[in-house]
Parts: structure tokens; C-alpha cells; sequence
């Protein structure tokens, strides 16, 4: 098996952004292949600590060769995050970071079943040990169903006819290969961006609801903001605009005055005040990163702080 290799995308400024205290506590939300983990552990002092999180057993496997007490690493979703720090008897933590989207390795691994570029089984779960296939859902989801994610997650302009020609092809062997499915979705898509496969965005809004990424998302940030500790930071590092979206607009909520009811005479001094107050502005790669690896061009950066008052 292939894992691939992973070239970790605003290493310096995800972990700058976290501001660590060298006896803080940290979570690294997303793992992967460690190198947000590595430098977080390089920050750190004797008495820091680091809880990491992932869902795909290759990178728990990948970061059992941190030999490191101040590490502790959970197979687990990040959106149980909460359950997780329970289980450790951690209360607060001084910073949270997550890497979202799918990992090199697991692009690049033919056996995921994630891309396009290789003929393999049709899976793309990020945890191979639990959850439907790519495959099965092709199988059993209406025409009308497989529109709606092909669209709404691929924010793509053919989903109509793609799942139509996708339900056709159940008729025979069923689709259970990458190759059958980016072929067909060609064969419906003629027009595409230069350089862009027509089965990107088909391939990119299966991954996303098989994972059930959209929807981790909102469930996850609530609980990272509820477990910080008075000037803790969140970093979220998004390479999707439907994620990203996600992000901007719980942390400006977070971080905007509670606002009163129309109508009801709600003092300003009375309302909760912001949870959150934004740290600068997004991050995005430098122009040298993107050069280095085409893969981070996509990624933004927003960091959020726990407001101490």
C-alpha cells in the first residue's frame, strides 16, 4: 500500500497563529501526517501537552513514531472533540487547530479511492473502518439524491444529468470503480475549466458527503470554542469555499455583538457580549508555497481568540 507523501500546507503560520504558551495545553484537530503536531511539539515546553485527533487509521498508524510524553493521539472524528477531552480529563485547552479537506496520502493512495487519476475501488472514506462506501451510495441513492450532493457539494452545473447518466449505469454492474465513474461523468460533462478534469467536482462532493465533512464542520467548532481557555486560539485552515464559508461565519457571529430581538427594548449593556474577537486578517499561501506545492493554492487561514474579559 502507498501512503503517499504530504507536504504540509502554512506550516509557520498555522502554528504561529496559535500563539503558544510553552506549558499550554493544544489540540491539533486534523493530524494527517504530523507536521502541524511536530512543530506544535517543538514550541512547546517539558510541561505542554498535545492531544491530536484523526479519522483515518493510516495516520494514526503514521503518528505512532512520535516517542513523545507530552503526545497523545486519538482515533477519533474531530467532532469529538469534546467527548475526547473528557476522556482525558482535559477541561480547557489553550489553542485548536484544524487542517480541513482531504490529506495528500489519502489523494495518492490508489486503494482510497479518491481520485480519478487511478482505477481503483470506488471508497473514499477517511475512516476505512466504519461508514459506507462512495460505492454503495452510487447504489442504493435516488437520482434526485445524488443531484442534490453532486450540486450542492461539487457546485456543479451539470448534476442534473450526471446523476441521471449515474442511475443508467446501475442498470449493469453497478458503478464500484473510480475509473467507471470519472468515465462516465466525462462523457456528460463536455465543458470544464482549462486544466480542471471533468470529474472533479464530482469526485470532490462524493468524498465530502460520504465523510460527511459539511456537516462535521458545524458540530465540531462550537465544541472547540466552548473548551478554550480565556485568550485561547481557534486556527482553521480551509481548502473548500463551502467550508471556508462555514468558517468565516461562525467566527464574525462569534465575534459580533449579540444583536436584540426586533421589537424588544433589550438594553446594549444587557445582551452577551462576542465570544471571539478575529486576529488579523485571512492567511493565504505565499505565491513560493503554491509554486512548491499547487495543492495549497486553494487554503485560507482564519484565527479567532477567546476574548479573556
Amino acid at each position: 500500500m502507498s501512503t503517499g507523501s504530504h507536504v504540509t500546507v502554512l506550516l509557520a503560520e498555522a502554528v504561529a497563529a496559535l500563539a503558544i504558551k510553552p506549558t499550554g495545553v493544544y489540540v491539533d484537530g486534523t493530524f494527517g501526517r504530523g507536521g502541524h503536531s511536530r512543530r506544535i511539539l517543538q514550541a512547546l515546553g517539558p510541561q505542554g501537552r498535545l492531544i491530536a485527533l484523526d479519522r483515518d487509521p493510516v495516520a494514526i498508524a503514521s503518528g505512532r513514531e512520535i516517542d513523545d510524553p507530552r503526545f497523545t493521539l486519538v482515533h477519533a472524528a474531530f467532532s469529538k472533540f469534546a467527548e475526547v477531552l473528557d476522556e482525558l480529563d482535559i477541561a480547557q485547552v489553550d489553542g485548536v487547530l484544524l487542517d480541513l479537506g482531504v490529506s495528500s496520502p489519502q489523494l495518492d493512495t490508489p486503494e482510497r479511492g479518491m481520485s480519478f487519476r487511478f482505477d481503483a475501488p470506488l471508497d473514499m472514506r477517511m475512516d476505512t473502518t466504519q461508514g459506507g462506501t462512495a460505492a454503495e451510495f452510487l447504489a442504493r441513492a435516488s437520482q434526485s439524491e445524488i443531484e442534490r450532493v453532486v450540486r450542492d457539494y461539487g457546485e456543479e452545473r451539470f448534476a442534473h444529468a450526471i446523476a441521471k447518466a449515474l442511475v443508467a449505469a446501475r442498470a449493469g454492474d453497478g458503478i464500484t470503480r473510480t475509473g467507471q465513474l470519472a468515465t462516465l461523468v466525462a462523457e456528460v460533462v463536455r465543458t470544464r475549466e482549462p486544466g480542471q478534469h471533468p470529474a472533479t467536482r464530482c469526485f470532490q462532493a462524493l468524498r465530502i458527503h460520504v465523510n460527511g465533512e459539511l456537516e462535521e464542520l458545524p458540530l465540531t467548532l462550537p465544541q472547540c470554542v466552548g473548551r478554550l481557555a480565556p485568550g485561547g486560539r481557534l486556527a482553521v485552515i480551509s481548502f473548500h469555499s463551502l467550508e471556508d464559508r462555514i468558517v468565516k461565519r461562525f467566527m464574525r457571529d462569534a465575534a459580533n455583538p449579540a444583536q436584540p430581538p426586533k421589537g424588544v427594548p433589550i438594553k446594549a449593556a444587557d445582551l452577551p457580549s462576542p465570544i471571539l474577537k478575529l486576529v488579523g486578517k485571512p492567511v493565504f499561501p505565499s505565491a513560493a508555497e503554491v509554486a512548491a506545492n499547487p495543492r495549497s493554492r486553494s487554503a485560507v487561514l482564519r484565527v479567532a481568540e477567546k476574548w479573556s474579559g
